[in-house]
């Protein structure tokens, strides 16, 4: 089991995307534990305000550091795994996935406007982690990607472990994508499935599976070569 933690100024919009297909079973199942924790209630004042202007002036507004902090002690896991989602932070990738899966509590920070005061970060020292070279208007996004890409590596979650051990960026697959699938009918639109997939001769069936694997990567992603 694993619990995520996820610190954010818009609960609803995290609690309402996990409440579908297989992120929805693994909840159902206790095999996955959501805990959205609202930074705005732990922020003071009558108007609860979490964002301010930032010294030195500049466009837009930075998150406070008092309503993250208290927000985040109020979890009261000190070896929890925290991450902030921030486009300065590495690349998240499969296999940081795989490392988050062996976890039991992931503390996921979700920064809005300019970001969040830098003293959150220098004190609680969070593993940042972007999606990519592009900005949202929010970590929630990005944190529901750690979320969904993480829980289905969990056992018992997805189902069948032959299913994710086959995917793009495997080690079963050597960190190549992964090789094309067919289903019913046989013949669609004149084409047809690969006589090979119906042969039963699963030896050259996974042959062939490697084959196509390698071209994939080849053509569509080289750089993982």
């Amino acid at each position: 089991m694993i619990t995520f933690h996820v610190l954010t100024l818009f609960p609803e919009m995290v609690e309402n995307a996990c409440n579908y297909s297989i992120l929805k079973k693994a909840i159902e199942r206790g095999r996955v534990v959501l805990n959205c924790i609202n930074i705005r209630d732990f922020a003071e004042g009558k108007h609860r305000q979490v964002d301010d202007y930032p010294y030195g002036g500049g466009a837009g507004m930075v998150m406070m550091a008092s309503p993250i902090y208290s927000a985040f002690m109020s979890i009261g896991c000190p070896d929890a795994t925290f991450l902030y989602m921030s486009p300065q932070g590495a690349v998240f990738n499969q296999k940081m996935a795989c490392e988050l899966a062996t976890k039991e509590d992931i503390i996921i920070l979700c920064g809005h406007y300019e970001g969040v005061d830098q003293r959150i970060l220098d004190l609680l020292k969070p593993t940042e982690i972007s999606m990519g070279d592009y900005i949202l208007t929010g970590g929630e996004l990005a944190a529901l990607t750690i979320i969904d890409a993480t829980s289905r590596l969990i056992p018992a979650v997805v189902g069948n472990s032959e299913s994710t051990a086959s995917e793009s960026f495997s080690e079963r697959l050597d960190n190549h994508l992964e090789y094309p699938q067919y289903t019913r009918p046989f013949t669609f639109m004149g084409m047809e499935v690969p006589q090979i997939l119906t042969s039963g001769n699963h030896a050259l069936i996974e042959k062939w599976r490697k084959k196509q694997s390698l071209e994939t990567t080849l053509t569509k992603r080289p750089d993982l070569i």
